[in-house]
C-alpha cells in the first residue's frame, strides 16, 4: 500500500515543506509598519478672564438676543465659544484681539431662555 519514498523522495518534500514555509515567511515579512511615539507629560492650564459682557437684542423683537459681547483675557484664544443656556447650543464666537462677539441667531435665542453665560475658550 505505501511505498517508501527513499532519500531522495525525502528530500524532495524536504524541499518542498522549506519553500512553502520559505514563501509564508516572505508575505509576512513584507508588512511595514511606521515609526510612532507616545508620551506623557505635564503642564499648567490658566484659564482666561471674561469681563464686559453685553447682550445685543433684536431690533424688531426685542425679546430676542441677537448676540452676546464680551472682552476675553489673555487675547490670544482662537477658539471661543458661549452658550447662554445649561445643555443648550454653543454659539460659535469671533475674537478680534481680545473683543468678542457671539451671533445667537441660529437658533435664535431669547431673554425669556437665557439664564446662564457658559464660556469655554482655548488658543
Amino acid at each position: 500500500m505505501f511505498k517508501l519514498l527513499g532519500i531522495k523522495g525525502l528530500m524532495g518534500a524536504a524541499t518542498a515543506v522549506a519553500v512553502v514555509a520559505g514563501g509564508s515567511y516572505a508575505f509576512t515579512a513584507s508588512n511595514t509598519v511606521p515609526s510612532t511615539q507616545a508620551g506623557q507629560g505635564t503642564g499648567t492650564v490658566s484659564g482666561y478672564t471674561v469681563t464686559s459682557v453685553g447682550y445685543t437684542l433684536n431690533a424688531s423683537t426685542p425679546s430676542n438676543i441677537d448676540a452676546v459681547t464680551f472682552t476675553i483675557s489673555p487675547a490670544t484664544a482662537t477658539t471661543v465659544k458661549a452658550q447662554l443656556v445649561a445643555a443648550g447650543t454653543w454659539y460659535s464666537c469671533v475674537n478680534t484681539t481680545g473683543s468678542v462677539s457671539c451671533a445667537t441667531t441660529s437658533p435664535q435665542m431669547t431673554v425669556a431662555t437665557a439664564a446662564t453665560l457658559n464660556v469655554v475658550a482655548t488658543g
